[in-house]
């Protein structure tokens, strides 16, 4: 949804825009409709004058149809006829009048003039895509077939309306084809950010979005740079440093002295360790891609840690399903573990750790003190809670970043006693990364 909020405003207002266009030309419809109705039902008049006048003349029938078939009108006297209008009809509108009648009495003495007031009504209906109009009065009713009339049709307001509209949705067609440029850059921009580093953001033309996406090109250019001049600066960094260290290993064997000897090779296994930790530090930091990503039984990469970090078994409580797997880079995640399994013997009074695992990820548990910092502490490079310690304050660094690389993050708590780390699954769009020093 997020990713299509640009698409999903401009279709938004399209869909506002074309509604209130459509109200008001509507209303339009309504009120020019209305207009034309009554306009043309006072042509009644004239038919209720013709009538009265067949009436009280009492004029023939073929008289009375000669006068309205001036106004374009025909009677319908047929009852079939009749019916089938009124089964299909719709009252345009209706009218309610009078009529006055005058007569005069003769008598032998005196002449009387009477005045009679009575009532007609009007309808015109609407049946078939004709006009009829029907008068009713106490002398009778009559059917009138308007021949010149028709049904009100709104030919220019719907022209002008589907022009509008045509205008409108041209318009967003535009508008979306311009943006489409924006949207393929955008899928570009993600595919870069999850490591796809031969993705180029170069574009024709010279608008703003062509502009910003070569310049984006020219900073991948530049950022691709740095990463393989940094690559190759530190491999070859760490291949000329393990030349001399393998040399001085083998010298530390000559020394007599069995303190001495000793010493030399703690010093030189520690500088091998910490140009190994660098490695992987490397390779997580500059994204190895998850090349070798699959499903591996978390039973496995325990006892591949466990060998890695030559502890004794018997240190470690294993509470782990043997169907339970991790999709993960097996190399990376077991150098995740050792990690774990390394600092807790380490820092634990009675050397034992206890791996297990809940619906919320796997935990690593060992008795000890509480740390004393906030764990975003110690997942910075070269901190750690004891200084004098055989360490170079690397472990939980290089856990956190692979972790990070594997959609998974480092949690801590402390109960009873017990320091408990805990890698947790998170979706990618989570906000928990951020809070990472909030996890107690």
């Amino acid at each position: 949804m997020r990713r299509n909020a640009v698409l999903l405003t401009i279709l938004f207002a399209f869909a506002i825009t074309l509604s209130s266009v459509t109200y008001t030309f509507w209303e339009f419809y309504k009120l020019n409709r209305q207009q034309y109705i009554d306009s043309i039902f006072t042509k009644y008049t004239v038919i209720t004058q013709i009538y009265r006048e067949h009436m009280m003349k009492r004029t023939s029938d073929a008289i009375l149809e000669a006068n309205l078939a001036v106004y374009g009108l025909n009677r319908i006297e047929d009852v079939v006829g009749i019916n089938e209008v009124f089964d299909k009809a719709k009252i345009l509108k209706r009218a309610g009048f009078q009529e006055v009648v005058h007569s005069m009495l003769f008598s032998p003495s005196t002449v009387v003039r009477s005045r009679q007031v009575k009532d007609l009504r009007a309808t015109m209906l609407e049946s078939k895509g004709n006009i009829y109009f029907f008068i009713e009065s106490r002398r009778g009713k009559v059917l009138l077939h308007d021949q010149q009339l028709k049904p009100y049709f709104p030919a220019n307001l719907l022209s002008a309306y589907l022009t509008i509209v045509f205008v409108i949705a041209l318009a967003i067609f535009v508008i979306l084809q311009r943006i489409r440029p924006l949207r393929r850059l955008t899928n570009k921009v993600i595919r870069y950010a999850e490591g796809d580093r031969s993705v180029s953001f170069r574009m024709k033309g010279g608008d703003e979005i062509a502009i910003l996406a070569n310049a984006l090109e020219m900073a991948r250019e530049n950022v691709n740079a740095l990463i393989e001049s940094r690559t190759l600066f530190l491999r070859n960094v760490m291949h000329e440093l393990k030349t001399p260290i393998a040399k001085g290993r083998i010298s530390a064997e000559m020394v007599k002295d069995p303190k001495q000897k000793e010493r030399f090779k703690r010093i030189f296994i520690r500088l091998e360790q910490l140009i190994n930790e660098f490695a992987l530090i490397e390779e997580v930091s500059a994204g190895f891609g998850h090349k070798e990503m699959g499903s591996y039984r978390l039973v496995d990469i325990v006892d591949e840690a466990i060998d890695q970090a030559m502890i004794e078994r018997r240190r470690i409580d294993i509470d782990v399903p043997d169907d339970y797997r991790l999709e993960c880079d097996f190399t990376m995640m077991a150098t995740a573990v050792k990690n774990m399994i390394d600092n807790a013997v380490k820092y634990s009074p009675d050397g034992q750790v206890r791996i297990r695992v809940a619906e919320d990820g796997i935990y690593f548990e060992n008795r000890g003190e509480k740390l004393s910092h906030p764990l975003s502490y110690y997942v910075e490079p070269f901190t750690k809670e004891h200084p004098a310690r055989d360490s170079f304050g690397l472990g939980l660094y290089l856990v956190d970043a692979i972790l990070q690389a594997h959609n998974m993050v480092l949690a801590y708590e402390y109960e009873a006693g017990v320091n408990r780390f805990i890698f947790e699954k998170i979706s990618r769009d989570s906000k928990q990364t951020l809070q990472l020093a909030e996890n107690f």
